[in-house]
């Protein structure tokens, strides 16, 4: 058996993280529109807001860097699938 490579294992793991973490971004987002409908519907209270708001900057500071992540990691192993590493 062939030893494991430790960049690719680190690799693997890093694009496990950035899949957890593209999931929470877009949930948070998904999260700040039903808040937001709900408070279109009902009484829209500055609570309503503050949560919208959190959700949006929570998942915009999750998301961004997830997205980056995932990238760099799907290029990493095409370049390395096109070198026949």
């Amino acid at each position: 058996m062939g030893a494991v490579d430790p960049v690719r294992e680190r690799r693997a793991r890093l694009a496990k993280l950035a899949s957890r973490g593209k999931r929470v971004g877009y949930l948070l987002f998904l999260a700040a529109g039903v808040v937001f409908a709900i408070g279109l519907t009902t009484e829209f209270t500055p609570g309503v807001s503050a949560v919208v708001t959190a959700c949006l900057v929570v998942g915009s500071i999750v998301l961004a860097p997830a997205i980056i992540l995932a990238y760099a990691a799907r290029a990493a192993e095409r370049q390395d699938r096109e070198r026949g590493v």
